[in-house]
Formats: C-alpha cells, structure tokens, sequence
C-alpha cells in the first residue's frame, strides 16, 4: 500500500516520497527543491497531503513554499528556529496522523547538526534528515558532541529492522572513512562491496536499517574497546570514554 522512493534533488539530495498506492494521496519529506516534486505529482497524478520537515538547512527547505502555494498541503516541522514555516509544529513522541496517506509518525528530537533537528519514525521506517548517515553522521553545526551523540544514541536504540532513510547520498566516501577507523571490520568490507557494486550502477544506497548502522557505522559504537583504542592511537592518547571518542571521530571525520 505505502510505496517511498527517493526524489533526487541538487548535487546528492534525496527527498523522500511517500504514496498510498491505494488512493494516490502522498507526503514529501525535506522538499529542499520544489520542482521535482511537482513533476513527480504531476506525472502519477498524486495529491500531497503533507510536508515533514526535519531541519531549517535550505537544501531542506527550500521547495516547501512553492509546494505549499501549489497543493496546499499541511506542513509539519520542528518548533525552534524554522522561521515559523510549518503549519503544526511537533515535538519529542508527539504522534503525526496523516489519514489520507494511512500512515503515523512519532517525532523524534535530534539536537546536534542544527539545534531543532527532529525526525520521523514508525515501526517500519525512520527519516532522519542529516543526522545519521549510511555508515557515518552529520557534522555538528549548532549542537554539541555529546547532544549529537545522545541523538544517534536515541536512534540506534530503535529496532533493528527499522529501515534508515537518510537525506543525502554520502555513503561512499563515509564508508571509506569507516574502513579508516576500522580496516578488520568484516560486516563493514562486505558491505562497502555491496554499495560499491550498486553505485557503479547509480543505484540509491539508501535506505539503510539500523541493524545495519549498529554493526558498520563507527559513530553509534563509540562505546566499543576497538573503535575507542583506534580514535585513541590517531591522536595519541588514551580514549575509554564514549562520548569524548565521537568527539574525536567527528573531528577526524571533518579533515578526512
């Protein structure tokens, strides 16, 4: 019945298309550009029901009036900092009905890469904008390293099977970043086999799962003695603390 796809957008965008294939009626997640979108709707004939917005970036935003102005969907999005762009704003386990699409949500508050991050999540799937990527996460912008740690934390702790639909196509070079930190990591090699594979073919590595994120992402195992003990001899010092580790794997990770 629900059908997401990604809508390509920019120069590695994704964002995300939810349709009832029942009824036609469909939701767009961080519409950052308004006029793939409005092809898309035209071209199957789908009426927008709603706008979920993850964070005020403008590769995010920036469709969202077009789209509005167009379809007069309702627009949802974090309470803080979006210049008051979203018609309900939601917060932490506030639950989101969309009733023509047939689909909940749950709102998850993510502070770290901007400070009024959320995302959205059900049993099925969760759309976590730039917060955590396949193999890797988003830079801290306005949050702090401990903030953005909880907030992968909070993600990593949903079911396993909880696909991961984040909005960017970045997996590659994060995943060779991964393999820097953790070159033995056989889950992590087999699975840059895969996504070198698809990619040759322009295929979306996205989404990903969280069963997935939890064995190759060296971000959301910050706990762990092997990732701690190679952080440790990059800098050279002696690392057993989670969230100083994710500082230091953040940092590392921005000069990669």
């Amino acid at each position: 019945m629900l059908k997401i796809e990604p809508i390509n957008a920019f120069n590695d965008n994704y964002i995300w298309l939810i349709t009832n294939t029942k009824n036609n009626h469909a939701i767009v997640v961080d519409p950052g550009d308004a006029k793939p979108v409005i092809d898309i709707l035209h071209t199957h004939n789908l009426t927008l029901e709603a706008i979920l917005i993850t964070h005020k970036h403008a590769d995010h935003i920036g469709g969202v009036r077009e789209l509005k102005d167009l379809t007069n969907a309702m627009i949802y999005g974090p309470t803080k900092n979006i210049g008051k762009l979203a018609d309900v704003e939601v917060i932490e386990g506030q639950q989101i009905q969309l009733q023509k699409t047939e689909v909940t949500f749950k709102v998850l508050e993510l502070p770290g890469h901007t400070m009024e991050h959320i995302a959205y999540y059900n049993d099925q799937s969760v759309f976590c904008g730039d917060t955590l990527f396949v193999g890797g996460c988003g830079r801290v912008f306005e949050g702090t390293m401990p903030e953005m740690f909880a907030s992968l934390q909070k993600l990593a702790s949903l079911p396993a099977t909880t696909q991961v639909y984040c909005a960017h196509e970045y997996t590659e070079s994060n995943l060779n970043f991964a393999l820097a930190v953790e070159s033995n990591n056989q889950d992590l090699i087999n699975f840059n086999t895969y996504i070198t594979k698809i990619r040759t073919t322009n295929q979306p590595s996205v989404p990903s799962s969280i069963k997935i994120e939890r064995e190759i992402n060296p971000f959301l195992r910050c706990h762990e003695a092997a990732i701690q003990d190679r952080v440790g001899k990059h800098y050279g010092l002696s690392v057993n603390d989670p969230v100083e580790t994710f500082a230091l794997l953040r940092q590392w990770k921005d000069k990669f």
